[in-house]
């Protein structure tokens, strides 16, 4: 969030947008930070965070996907950006049914 151009350089990302970073990097901080602040939350609770976090995963997949077929190059983090979320989707999918069948 604070040196957006010198993680990107880091990470061999090519292009650089300081507001988009800065809003991702909001993101991930607030879903992690509620994630951790609601641990012992009510069912109910976790399960409308879980639902946030199916849709901003998958939202998040598809963003990276388009982007990576956009742009000429294809740098190797844009392919394990998009694997990680789709991970987390996955991951989070499955506790979504686990818990609606009780």
């Amino acid at each position: 969030m604070f040196f957006p151009k010198t993680f990107l350089e880091l990470l061999g990302w090519p292009y650089f947008d300081p507001l988009t970073c800065r809003i991702v990097a909001a993101a991930l901080i607030g879903i992690g930070l509620e994630s951790y602040w609601s641990r012992n939350a009510p069912i109910e609770s976790y399960r409308g965070m879980l639902r946030l976090k199916i849709i901003w995963s998958l939202a998040a997949t598809v963003g990276i996907l388009i982007a990576m077929f956009s742009i000429e190059e294809h740098p190797f983090i844009g392919w394990l950006l998009a694997l990680v979320f789709a991970a987390f989707n996955l991951l989070w999918v499955f506790w979504w049914m686990k818990l609606r069948t009780r």
